[in-house]
This record gives structure tokens, C-alpha cells and sequence, in this order.
């Protein structure tokens, strides 16, 4: 029989053991060890069945429990230093004000924050892998170094899904409803106590309604819209039902939410609590793009009230203060939808009032050569709406510049206006605390918390000087924690897929608390290659049966619900590790979320990474576990790329370094696969496995050891979210805030006018060219340190000199003339205009490199508002720009 009617009873607690509520729904518990303590003493057997979440445990706690604790002296001291802990770290400066008394008011007043997804806590599952745990992480970070974010998302009921096993191995999904009353969210409400309310307008007249909750995260705010409620017809209701769900109709609808319906979210929630408006709008990946659309009509509308801004002037208004991050390498990985759908919900009476749904269109338009004119790109409406733009590794930098190239057309990949910002973790959320107790004893607690938070190399130094045997026995504690976790889950699974008690007795023996743990856990496309371990299974099964130095795998991981090849390869995983001659030493365990990944971080020796390179956007994983003291086993993707040095784990070698080829579709994929699967396992065997059972006349491992001590010092400071947030503060953040008032300044003349520029010079532009170039270049060979004197005349149409900027660029040639490494040099106008039009410029190029060199001119739009020359896309080159004048150096 079925409730026609849920709702939640809350628990009533007695008036001493009131700062329990405070405490519990401000999800700074979830990364704050002492006050999650706390929690647990208050009932540890509820606390565990609750699956450590504090809003369910004082809903659950029995009342007789309550009373004893409201009149245990002890407990209500903890608890009154922790709120006294909580409301100084609320209010308390922190990194972010000392940085801002230093700038004076550079810094934004605030900033807000969107993405589709957050990994705060397993107790609010509004994730489904990295790029929600990165957007969590980020927003932790952000609050411990006092950055003032605001936080956009969206609500869903039933979150991602939970993973199970059938018999076969086959993925099972299930979606349970989630409570909002249940979890440590509060509902926005107005003065007069209603529900805060967003309103969409939709096709048909029809309107897409949403309540906000506010989760705290420490000292950010994250607003979360709901589309479940009363107000909606079903299908609107439905709209945040679950992450990644549905068709295209109804992904749109929930970015049209997330970007339109979020920035009224932020407005309301800035006017009901004073909180300071953002100057600088940050988009987690392209599902957030609508939110430019949306300021953009708040500019066009303010002319309700006095001279309103045009279109053109309020996208240079909008653009200046957005920063666009991307995180995938792939086209596949974006978002696109029909151009038809989009035009139906943002024309007729869905329009938004002001702005035309033909420029909308033209935000998304795939207008590169070979893109799609059917669809609407939301990555592409992300980089015309934002100034600055990022990719998330120094790699995938290269990778973004290289695939958006063609918003950029004229210039060269390296020219893309798209930098990197790495990404890091939450130390806090990820450093087992006993890993922290080991620093702290070493360094002092006061300095392993400020190394936690900032990333500030110099205070990781010290750790090295941690003895021998205390790091080998913390690993050791680490890795039993795991097994003990690992064996729990692995029966658990095993009952769900249908196993009788009487068949499990193996599983008490299942992995071994002294064997080399290898740790694989992510989500399962297929160029994240699970089973390319898998590829020679009579080779793996020699490596976990090793009688001497034998390895253990652990291995977690979810496919989306739509993609069965994906299933199928966890499928062909879960067959191979319940052979009975492996299972001691190979599991998968279903159900990867944070909560597991707490034990399997901190007690995996070597945490392996195998994508197709470069595929692999960041992969923070391996940062989590080598805060931990984990070795990293990875292709030189991601991070790795950048951090690895040889001495904190182990490269897989590619096949393209083996004369391979790394095109998924270039239909050499399984040569690729079988060259990379052999090198995986000879590392494992002759080089990490070697290095682990590798012990002195003590018993220990000393160079491996020494692999984990270099690992902490050298990757711990680099891997840190704090560092990423202050990077992100530093070289976005704060340009562009300054970016956005100068244009904002006396009714934003800057916006009006830097858009009439860009209206002129792209109207001019076609008549711009190089028509001569000239060089005294006396002999074929220059010598080394010598310089070309050059002369450009170059036709400007109706533009000035001060429109443009006459450039050389130079460097080595390759055998098409082709420039590599090059560098730039300013020429400069000399006199006015000749008889026919033409602007004189001149310089000096200084040949400062031997061997092949070649040289070029070009004339680009020059604007002291642009973030870079590129920002037009607009370029003019001489008629036959092919290395003219190159010559050989000596």
C-alpha cells in the first residue's frame, strides 16, 4: 500500500542542543573532522545508518538520547566551542580580504557561480562525477579562502543514480526520491514568508516555475532551482527530475532554467539578503550558457526607466564580466541542440522581451567550416558571450585552442584566445585525517591547515623529515581501512545480484591488507578504457597471482544509464574479477560515490589512469589519491602531463611514442590498445610492483617511500583547489571585474562605445590589407644577432592607424614555410596616408635564432578594451603569405 501524501516530521530538539541544526545545515561538517566527531558521538549507530548525513540523524536520534546529551555538561561544551568555531570561520577575514586590502577594490565584490552539477557531500547527491566534485571542490575552496561566491544549480528528486549489479553483471539503476526537507537545504522565501519564486516563459503561453533552495557551503551560498511544484503542469514538474535525464527538449529546459532562471535566482536572492551583487558571471562548462542571454535582456530592459542599452552594447557589457571554463576535449562531449527547438523557445511569446531570436541563434551557430548550420552549440554561445575562456590543464588549453579553432579563423591554434587554470582538489574533503594527523605532528597543526587551504608550497616543506616507519605504518592503516570497506561492499553487491550467505565465506579473505592495491575509479566512456587491463587476461592474472609481489585492483565505477557500451564493459569487468582463481584480488564495487571514495583515495598504493590521450580533460582523481600519499600509474594526460617528474609514479608510454597512432577512428584502435595494455603491465611488474616489494634489512620499502614523502611534498601544494580558486581570482576573476565597471561606468558608455568600434571595423575590415612588404636583406644568409629592417604599407579603407596593429610575426619554418614558436614584434606608423591611401610601417627584426627562419605580417583590430588581439577573429594577411623573405641563419 502506497502514502497518497510524503512529508517529513522534524525532530524537535531540546533548547541546549539547539546550535545541532546550525551545525548540521551548514554542510562545512562534511570537510570539518571535529564537528563530524561531534555528530557521531551524538549517536554512532544512527549516525552510520544515516550514511553519516546529521539532518537525518537528529531526525532519526531517539528522544531519550536527545535529553541525555542536553544534560551532558561535556557534550554541550564541544558543541558550544564548534558553533563558536562555525560563526568565526563565517565571519572571520581570510585570505581573499588581506588580498583585498592589499588591491584596494580591484578584487569583484562577488562572484557568481554556475554548473549543472555540485559534489558537496554524498548526503546531497547533486552530482555525477568529476565535474560536479570539481564544482563542490571549488566552492569549498572559495568559502575557506574567503572568496565571496554565489553558487547556481539546479535541484533534482532524484538526483544521479544509484548503481547496482544484476547476476550477470549487468548495470541496474535506481533513482530514489530525495526530500528536500531531509537534506541540508533551506527554501528562499520573501519578507512576507513565500516561497521565492522564478518564472520562464515558455512556447504555447505555457510558463516553467521554480522555488530556490539555498544550501550553505561553509561561507558560500548555493541556490539550487526546483522545478517540482504545485504551480507547474507535470511536465514542467518534471524538468529537474533527475541529472542528465531525458531528451533534448527537456536537457533545454533545464539549461534555459539553469542560465536564465539562475540569474533571476541570484537577483532575488541578492535583494532579499543584501548580499553584494556579482560583477563577474563564471559558467561551469556550456550548460549554464543562457545566463549571457538573460543579463543581456536585463540591460536592453532597463531602458524601461531611462535610455536603454542595444544588443550590440549590452553583449560587450555581458562578455566583459563572464569567464567561460570547458572541460571536455571532444566535440562529442558538448552540448547541441536543434536550431529549430532553440528558436521555438526564444521566439514568439517565449521571446525574451529585447532580444531578437535571431541574434540568440547567432550566439550558438556552428559557422566554422564543417559545422553543423542545423544546430545550436552550447560551448560556442559560452565563448561568444565571455571575454576570458579556459580550459581546465595546460594540455587541455592546447586541446580547447585547438578544437574552438575555428571561432578563430586567420589565426593559429596558440592564438586562440582560451588559457588554463588546472584544476585542484579540496584537500579537506579528501586527506584522510589521519594522513593530516602524520603532517600535523611534523609541521604543526596551525600550518597544516593553512597548507591545506592555500596551496602555498613553502608550507608543505617539513614533511619530508617524516620517519620511515610512521609513513609505511600510516599506509598500512590506510589500506586495511580499504579492505575492511572494500570486503562490506563487495558482500553487500554480492546478496543484491543474489548470493546466499552460505556462498560468501570467500569474502573475508577477499584482498589482503599487505599485497600492492591499485585503484581504478571513474565514469565509464569508453575512452577512459576500464577494461584495457583486461586486454591479455592470462597476463593480468600473473600479476595478481604473483607468488612473491603480487598486485590487488580495486575498481569502481558508472556508466551513463543510456550508454550500453559502456554497460557492457563494466559487464566484462565484473566477469573477470568473480572468476574464483581472482576474486581475492580483483574487485569492482557498484555504487562509486564520494562516500566510497573516502576509503578508496587515502588506501590505494597506485592510482591508475589510462585514457586515450589527449582525452582526458584534468582527471582530479589522481590528485585526491596523492594527497594521500597514492602514487600515480597514467598516461601523461590531464595533470599528470604537467606534474609528473619521474619521481612521483610512473608514465605509461602511448602509442603514438611507439610509432602508433592515437585517432580513436582511425581504425589502428586495437594495435593502440594492445602496445599501451602491454606497457601497463610491464611497468606493473618490472618497475612498481619491483619497487614496492623492494624492502631493507628493516622490512620497509625506503624507495618507495621516498616516491611517497617526494609525492606529498612536491604534488600536495600544486593539487589544491585553493591554489586553483586564488588562480582564478588572480588572472580572471579580478580582470574581469575591472573589465566589467570600466565599460558599466556613466551608463555604460564604455559598452556603447567599444560596440560601435567593433561595429566599424567589422564593417571595414574587408577593405584592410598587407600591399607591400620590403626588407634590406643584403644576403640570402643573415648572420645570428643581426636585424632586418622592414617597411609595411598597408590599405586601412575608412579605419585609422589607431584601429589596428601592424605586427611581424617570426620563427622557425618548417619544410611548407609553415611558423612554429613564434614571436611578435609592433610595427609602428610612420607619417600619414600616401597619395593611394596606404599607411607606412616600420620596424626593426632583430634574427636572435639559428637554422630555418621565416617571417610574415598581418594587421589586426587594435581596441584597449579587448582582452586579446584575437577577440574579433578578424586578420589580414599579405596576398601570399607563404614564408616570403625567409632565409637560412648561420
Amino acid at each position: 500500500m502506497k502514502a497518497i501524501r510524503r512529508f517529513t516530521v522534524r525532530t524537535v530538539l531540546p533548547e541546549q542542543l539547539q546550535p545541532l541544526h546550525e551545525l548540521a545545515l551548514n554542510l562545512r561538517w562534511s570537510w570539518h573532522p571535529e564537528t563530524r566527531d561531534l555528530f557521531r558521538s551524538v549517536d554512532p549507530e544512527v549516525w552510520a545508518a544515516t550514511g553519516e548525513d546529521p539532518v537525518r540523524l537528529l531526525g532519526e536520534v531517539p528522544a531519550a538520547r536527545l535529553a541525555a546529551l542536553a544534560a551532558d555538561r561535556r557534550f554541550l561544551r564541544r558543541l558550544g566551542d564548534l558553533a563558536d568555531d562555525l560563526r568565526e570561520y563565517l565571519a572571520g577575514p581570510r585570505w581573499y580580504q588581506a588580498a583585498e586590502q592589499a588591491a584596494g577594490a580591484a578584487q569583484p565584490a562577488a562572484v557568481a557561480y554556475f554548473s549543472p552539477e555540485y559534489g558537496i557531500a554524498a548526503a546531497l547527491p547533486q552530482y555525477s562525477g568529476g565535474l560536479g566534485i570539481l564544482a563542490g571542490d571549488h566552492l569549498k575552496a572559495a568559502s575557506d579562502l574567503g572568496v565571496p561566491i554565489i553558487g547556481v544549480g539546479l535541484f533534482y528528486r532524484h538526483g544521479y543514480f544509484r548503481q547496482s549489479l544484476d547476476r550477470d553483471g549487468w548495470q541496474q539503476e535506481r533513482y530514489p526520491l530525495l526530500d528536500p526537507d531531509e537534506l541540508a537545504v533551506t527554501l528562499l522565501r520573501e519578507t512576507d514568508g513565500a516561497p521565492c519564486r522564478v518564472d520562464l516563459a515558455l512556447p504555447g503561453g505555457r510558463t516553467l516555475a521554480a522555488h530556490v533552495w539555498k544550501a550553505q557551503v561553509g561561507r558560500v551560498p548555493l541556490l539550487l532551482l526546483d522545478s517540482d511544484i504545485e504551480a507547474n503542469s507535470p511536465a514542467e514538474r518534471d524538468v529537474t527530475d533527475r541529472l542528465y535525464g531525458g531528451g533534448s527538449e527537456h536537457r533545454l529546459l533545464q539549461e534555459m532554467l539553469l542560465g536564465i532562471g539562475g540569474v533571476r535566482a541570484v537577483r532575488s536572492y541578492c535583494r532579499l539578503t543584501g548580499h553584494p551583487a556579482p560583477e563577474v558571471f563564471h559558467t561551469n562548462e556550456g550548460h549554464a550558457g543562457f545566463l549571457g542571454v538573460e543579463r543581456i535582456r536585463e540591460l536592453i530592459a532597463d531602458g524601461a526607466a531611462g535610455p536603454g542599452l542595444d544588443f550590440a552594447a549590452a553583449l560587450e557589457a555581458v562578455r566583459a564580466g563572464t569567464l567561460f571554463t570547458t572541460h571536455t576535449p571532444v566535440p562529442a562531449g558538448i552540448d547541441r541542440f536543434d536550431r529549430d527547438l532553440v528558436a521555438r523557445h526564444f521566439g514568439g511569446d517565449a521571446a525574451l522581451p529585447g532580444v531578437p531570436v535571431d541574434q540568440v541563434l547567432a550566439l550558438g551557430a556552428e559557422s566554422w567550416r564543417g559545422g553543423d548550420p542545423k544546430l545550436f552549440n552550447m560551448a560556442a554561445m559560452g565563448l561568444r558571450l565571455a571575454q576570458r575562456a579556459n580550459g581546465v590543464s595546460t594540455l587541455h588549453g592546447e586541446v580547447s585552442r585547438s578544437m574552438f579553432n575555428g571561432l578563430w579563423p586567420g589565426f593559429d591554434p596558440a592564438e586562440v584566445p582560451i588559457t588554463s587554470v588546472t584544476n585542484g582538489v579540496h584537500a579537506a574533503t579528501w586527506i584522510d585525517p589521519a594522513v593530516v594527523r602524520l603532517g600535523a605532528a611534523e609541521i604543526g597543526a596551525e600550518r597544516a591547515e593553512s597548507a591545506m587551504t592555500t596551496g602555498d608550497a613553502q608550507r608543505w616543506t617539513g614533511l619530508e623529515k617524516i620517519a620511515n616507519t610512521d609513513v609505511w605504518e600510516l599506509r598500512r592503516t590506510l589500506r586495511s581501512q580499504l579492505v575492511d570497506e572494500a570486503r562490506s561492499r563487495l558482500r553487500a553487491s554480492w546478496r543484491q545480484r543474489g548470493a546466499g550467505e552460505a556462498e560468501l565465506g570467500w569474502v573475508a579473505s577477499a584482498l589482503d591488507p599487505d599485497v600492492l592495491t591499485i585503484g581504478f575509479a571513474r565514469r565509464v566512456p569508453s575512452y577512459k578504457r576500464l577494461t584495457l587491463m583486461l586486454r591479455d587476461q592470462d597476463r593480468l592474472r600473473a600479476l595478481l597471482l604473483h607468488p612473491t609481489r603480487p598486485v590487488q585492483i580495486v575498481v569502481a565505477g558508472k556508466a551513463h544509464p543510456a550508454d550500453d557500451g559502456g554497460k557492457r564493459l563494466i559487464q566484462q569487468m565484473v566477469a573477470f574479477a568473480d572468476d574464483p582463481a581472482v576474486r581475492h584480488r580483483i574487485v569492482f564495487l557498484p555504487d562509486y560515490d564520494m562516500a566510497m571514495a573516502r576509503h578508496l583515495y587515502p588506501g590505494c598504493d597506485v592510482w591508475l589512469n589510462n585514457p586515450l590521450r589527449p582525452l582526458e580533460a584534468c582527471g582530479t582523481s589522481g590528485m585526491k589519491a596523492a594527497l594521500n600519499g597514492c602514487l600515480n600509474l597514467s598516461v601523461l594526460d590531464g595533470w599528470w602531463d604537467e606534474w609528473y617528474d619521474g619521481q612521483n609514479g610512473w608514465a605509461i608510454p602511448t602509442a603514438d611514442e611507439a610509432g602508433g597512432v592515437l585517432d580513436p577512428d582511425s581504425g589502428e584502435a586495437e594495435r593502440r590498445d594492445d602496445i599501451e595494455a602491454a606497457a601497463l603491465y610491464d611497468l606493473i611488474e618490472h618497475q612498481v610492483a619491483a619497487r614496492f616489494y623492494d624492502r631493507g634489512a628493516d622490512g620497509l620499502p625506503h624507495r618507495w617511500i621516498a616516491m611517497v614523502r617526494h609525492t606529498l611534498v612536491t604534488l600536495g601544494p600544486k593539487v589544491l583547489a585553493g591554489r586553483m580558486v586564488r588562480e582564478y581570482v588572480d588572472r580572471l576573476y579580478t580582470p574581469a571585474a575591472l573589465a566589467q565597471r570600466e565599460l558599466a561606468a556613466a551608463d555604460h558608455a564604455g559598452a556603447r562605445e567599444l560596440a560601435d568600434w567593433k561595429a566599424r571595423v567589422r564593417e571595414a575590415w574587408p577593405a584592410v590589407r598587407v600591399e607591400h612588404v620590403e626588407a634590406e636583406c643584403p644576403d640570402e644568409a643573415q648572420e645570428l644577432g643581426s636585424s632586418l629592417a622592414l617597411r609595411v604599407q598597408v590599405a586601412l579603407g575608412t579605419l585609422e592607424p589607431g584601429d589596428v596593429e601592424v605586427q611581424v610575426v617570426s620563427g622557425r619554418v618548417d619544410e611548407s614555410d609553415g611558423i612554429s614558436d613564434a614571436r611578435v614584434l609592433a610595427l609602428k606608423p610612420v607619417g600619414g596616408p600616401d597619395l593611394d591611401g596606404r599607411t607606412r610601417y616600420e620596424g626593426s627584426l632583430e634574427l636572435s635564432r639559428t637554422g630555418p627562419f621565416g617571417y610574415t605580417v598581418r594587421v589586426l583590430p587594435a581596441h584597449p578594451r579587448l582582452a586579446s588581439p584575437a577577440e574579433l577573429g578578424l586578420v589580414a594577411l599579405p596576398a601570399e603569405s607563404t614564408g616570403m623573405d625567409a632565409g637560412l641563419l648561420r
